[in-house]
Formats: C-alpha cells, structure tokens, sequence
C-alpha cells in the first residue's frame, strides 16, 4: 500500500521563524503526557535553538528590507537573513548559486541593512 502525499502550500520562512513554530509544538507536546517528542524533532528545535540568531519578527523585517532590493530574490533574502554575513565574502557565498553577481556596491548596500539587524 502506497500513501501519495500532496504538496498543499508552500512558503519560505527563517530559521528564527521555524524556532517560534517549533517552540509552540514543543509547548503542546510537553502538555500532553501520551505524546512524547520525536527524535527528528528534538533534532530539529536543537538545530534551530543553535543556529536562530534573531527573534521572528526580526528576521521576518529584514527579509522585508532586502526585498526591497532588485536583485534579491525572496528566497536569497531569507538565505541572507539566517546567515547574517558579515562581510562581502559572506554575502558573496550566499550569491553563488545564483546566475547573477553583485557589484561591490550592491553588496555594500545589502550589508548595511544587515548590519541593522546583526
């Protein structure tokens, strides 16, 4: 017997957005004394308790800020907003999968925002 499943909705959120979801399963697991947690999940709320730098709404405001931007597309925005780079080489790595490349002050300019919310 095979179970197809159906992809229903689809949507880019933070590491910092995920940390706030998982926090809210984890609540509702803990209250409930039949249901234990997982492994995969443990897994998942310490991945994100380690790697969410900012709170949600943060996160959420600077993927906003770098929408704004003509060559950011939503999904680089969120890369950027869970990396935080630092510098251009940082910012570069995020970039290098894409079929574009920023000039210096492209870069310049996507760190400044950054650098609001670092």
């Amino acid at each position: 017997m095979t179970i197809f499943k159906e992809t229903l909705d689809e949507e880019y959120i933070t590491v910092s957005e995920a940390k706030n979801v998982l926090e809210t399963v984890e609540a509702e697991r803990a209250a409930d004394d039949d249901r234990e947690l997982r492994y995969e999940l443990a897994r998942a709320v310490e991945h994100v308790n380690r790697f969410a730098f900012l709170d949600g709404t943060e996160s959420r405001a600077l993927v906003e800020e770098l929408a704004d931007f003509e060559k950011v597309e939503p999904s680089v925005a969120i890369k950027i907003a869970d990396v935080l780079p630092g510098d251009r080489t940082e910012l570069r790595s995020v970039f290098a999968n894409e079929r574009y490349a920023l000039d210096g002050e492209e870069l310049d300019e996507i760190l400044n925002v950054v650098a609001k919310y670092a």
